[in-house]
């Protein structure tokens, strides 16, 4: 592979005005794409073989026209102080603003407070639900203003009027602190490399691949359903990788040239060698995202596989377009070693011979190897120990800041109605095979009556055919509760036994019961996922080390990184620890895909600090230094790169924190926490003293899978057969036909 690659890197440096030339029209293709492209709305929610779903697809088929599917909006009012919802100039405000809702195109159904027991028993306040033909995604802006309209024109007449439900849910904003993360990215670069220019090309190529995937991303969303927080997690993940993959390949080009070789040899040199350790640090990070897919949701599988593309992208511009711009950036991008004028050049050569602080650092951890090891693993296990109090649930209104309508009107109903009002279970009664639906109905009731943590059960409402209805429930505890949870467990419960008696089925669905299914299913999945990913990536890490030990030790690693991050987003968003500055305005449970989605996109990015750590290391090994010091070397050479490449990739996520979508900033806090923990404690102190106590041990393969195993130079071996005479022909005819 490093032959390949080393070919691919002078080619591309070679043929620079080509090269540039296909990923400005990629681009530009991409952009075009997206700019004629509907908008991105939020992707439809579906649980394949979960009973919430079947249910759901049941009131499709038994209730057609009911728009079971459509969007949802509940108009809620309050009455002024000393006032009741019931007095004759409010009751005629609520009749107009229905009246007004009952014309909108695409509204299915609005229901009257004062016909549908939409008031308050205190008769304070009241609801009017709207129900929509068309889902969220795919409503018209224009309904959207006539519902907020409606909304206004009731406030005039002196009413509080807030809006809940999902009709007005907007495409999540990220906020300036994205930008404030590139702003760090690339204060970093520049003293990483000495250079603006060196510094601005990582950059400049990582906005390409992110550009490109985003764009490609946007093009397809409506035609692949694909939610407008698919393209923000696409970037997320790309913009990190993408600057880091270049960092890896430019600094490896200036080692290069410090060396003395010719341009055009150094950048081959570079791909060949850092753009080996980036394709398998990118096959790691793909294999955790596309392998999401097993979870089968197909919300968190298109999110995967749009962000493993976007990664593929960074991976591809890494090893051509960034050999590309050097080219063209000529000698003003230096040797190691070397600053540009502006930023002092000169005179690093003074300070030449002294050990840089990757080295000092390596120095100190090969002397006390087992005294950083047990500190960085009680440190770990100290941060892990609140992910022992993890609850799970996915954000409801109740989860969105006090500012936004969403959250108003949640309360209002909380405060007016009862906390369960705001989740509602509704539960269906298929019969159709029993001889007495009717009875069925009444049965199923009166049983779900008699639940503790149950406040209200509506009568039955039967289909048109006589043979299925559906039961409104409303719980006692607030949606995320345990309580509600036990609930949906009870009627299910209840469901069971009278299916046994008389052959009906009875269904919970609803957004809550949805919800709890979402986490049984990702719990379920959890463990399966776990040995899928970290078993091939496992696999992928044998061939790439040559090692048993090592990658064992980098899946360990990586297990106590991941527990560590999430046992503080427990802290911070479940038990509310530093909330104020992490802008968290409601805690509760942590989001049911939190863990699973961290474990695959960690673990990615966990192997990427140990492919360009450990494959480094191995180069010296391999060259014939001693285990204690080939691990200093290594340290000598990547450990700066590597800090500024967690640091940046730290930025980069902490800027999506400040994102208005409560998932996208959990994910935002969550990365950066880990990365921070599997960089700095795992890679850069664990990670070297296991290898010091292991000594030679740890490079152990027994022969017959050494003879089994593909041989992929990571460290580039293979390159000293080239002289580096630039410019073979036969090179690039070679190239054209692999």
């Amino acid at each position: 592979m490093a032959t390949f690659l080393y070919r691919l890197g002078r080619f591309s440096f070679r043929k620079r005005h080509f090269v540039a030339l296909f990923w400005v029209a990629l681009l530009a293709l991409a952009g075009a794409g997206a700019a004629g492209a509907p908008a991105a709305g939020n992707s439809s929610f579906s649980i394949p073989g979960t009973e919430a779903q079947k249910a759901f697809d049941l009131l499709d088929e038994r209730f057609p026209g009911a728009s079971a599917d459509g969007a949802t909006a509940r108009v809620v009012f309050k009455a002024p102080d000393g006032q009741k919802m019931t007095d004759p100039g409010n009751k005629a405000a609520v009749q107009d603003t229905v009246d007004e809702l009952s014309g909108g195109t695409e509204v299915a159904q609005v229901t009257d407070p004062y016909q549908g027991g939409g008031v308050s028993q205190d008769g304070t306040t009241a609801y009017a639900s709207v129900t929509y033909k068309v889902p969220g995604m795919e409503l018209e802006e224009s309904s959207r203003e006539a519902l907020k309209a409606a909304a206004e024109d009731a406030r005039d007449s002196g009413l509080t009027v807030e809006i809940g439900g999902d009709a007005l849910q907007a495409i999540p904003e990220t906020g300036s602190a994205e930008i404030i993360g590139i702003g760090i990215a690339a204060v970093v670069l520049v003293i990483t490399l000495g250079s603006l220019l060196a510094a601005g090309l990582p950059l400049l190529t990582a906005i390409v691949g992110v550009g490109i995937g985003v764009a490609t991303i946007t093009a397809l969303a409506s035609t692949l359903d694909l939610g407008s927080t698919t393209s923000i997690l696409a970037s997320m993940i790309g913009l990190a990788v993408g600057i880091d993959y270049a960092l890896f390949v430019v600094s490896r080009y200036r080692a290069e040239l410090a060396e003395g070789r010719e341009r055009e040899e150094a950048a081959g040199r570079a791909v060949g060698t850092a753009g080996s350790a980036v394709v398998f640090a990118g096959l790691t990070v793909v294999i955790a995202l596309v392998g999401l897919s097993v979870v089968n949701i197909p919300m968190l599988t298109k999110m995967g596989i749009a962000a493993a593309g976007t990664v593929a992208v960074a991976v591809l511009i890494a090893l051509t377009l960034i050999p590309a711009v050097l080219g063209y950036a000529g000698r003003r991008v230096r040797p190691a070693g070397e600053k540009s004028k502006l930023l002092g050049g000169g005179r690093a050569k003074d300070k030449a011979d002294r050990p840089n602080m990757g080295t000092r650092w390596a120095s100190f951890v090969v002397r006390r190897p087992l005294a950083v090891l047990l500190l960085g693993i009680v440190g770990l296990g100290a941060a892990a120990v609140p992910a022992g109090s993890l609850e799970l649930g996915l954000p409801d209104d109740g989860s969105q800041p006090t500012s936004t309508t969403q959250r108003r009107a949640y309360d209002l109903l909380s405060d007016g109605f009862g906390p369960g009002f705001n989740g509602p279970l509704v539960v269906v009664v298929d019969a159709q095979g029993s001889d007495d639906p009717q009875a069925v109905f009444q049965q199923a009731g009166d049983e779900i009556k008699a639940l503790d943590n149950v406040v209200n059960v509506a009568p039955a409402a039967p289909n048109e055919a006589g043979d299925t209805a559906t039961i409104a429930v409303i719980p006692d505890a607030k949606p995320s509760s345990v309580a509600t949870e036990d609930l949906v467990h009870d009627i299910r419960a209840v469901g069971a036994d009278i299916k046994d008696g008389t052959g009906a089925e009875v269904l919970v669905t609803g957004a809550t019961a949805m919800n709890i299914d979402v986490s049984q299913k990702l719990n379920d999945a959890l463990v399966p996922y776990l040995v899928l990913v970290v078993g091939l990536a496992f696999l992928l890490l044998i061939v790439v080390f040559r090692s048993i030990l090592v990658p064992l030790k980098a899946a360990l690693g990586f297990l106590l990184s991941v527990l560590a991050a999430l046992g503080a987003v427990v802290a911070v968003y479940q038990w509310g620890w530093l909330s104020g500055l992490m802008g968290v305005e409601e805690t509760g449970p942590i989001m049911s895909m939190m863990p699973i989605f961290m474990v695959g996109v960690v673990f990615g990015l966990a192997m990427d600090y140990e492919v360009f750590l450990v494959t480094r290391i191995r180069e010296a090994h391999v060259h014939g230094e001693k285990p204690s010091q080939a691990v200093v070397t290594g340290f000598r050479y990547s450990a700066r790169v590597v800090t500024a490449a967690a640091v940046i990739m730290i930025a980069v996520f902490s800027g999506f924190i400040g994102s208005s979508d409560s998932m996208v900033k959990m994910i935002g806090f969550g990365l950066a926490i880990a990365v921070l923990f599997d960089a700095f404690v795992v890679r850069m102190a664990i990670v070297p003293a296991v290898l010091a106590l292991l000594g030679a041990k740890a490079w152990w393969l027994p022969k017959w899978l050494d003879r089994a195993l593909p041989n992929v130079d990571v460290e580039g071996e293979s390159l000293a057969a080239h002289d580096g005479a630039a410019g073979k022909d036969d090179e690039d005819k070679e190239l054209v036909r692999a």
